[in-house]
């Protein structure tokens, strides 16, 4: 038998949803206010310069500029597509 739910089933629930909600959330919540540590800031600024400057650092490069086609690979994409609904038969 399944009970006939009413108006105070629904009030409970939402008020039992939402005290979940605030149980689960609230040491989120309380690390937010005051943290344990001060995180990886406090990390960073520690390391001397010097260190910093001795550390191998890859440039950024635009891998677009580097790419020379003899042509341009849209055609011969295209052939390959083509050839493809051939490969059925």
């Amino acid at each position: 038998m399944i009970p006939n739910p009413t108006l105070t089933t629904f009030i409970l629930l939402i008020f039992g949803v939402a005290a979940f909600v605030i149980l689960m959330l609230l040491p989120a919540l309380y690390e937010i206010k005051k943290p344990k540590d001060a995180g990886p800031r406090r990390f960073m600024n520690e390391i001397p310069i010097l260190y910093a400057k001795m550390v191998k650092t890859i440039p950024i490069v635009n891998m677009e500029e580097d790419l020379k086609f003899s042509q341009p690979p849209i055609p011969k994409i295209l052939d390959i597509i083509a050839v493809l609904p051939n490969l059925e038969a």
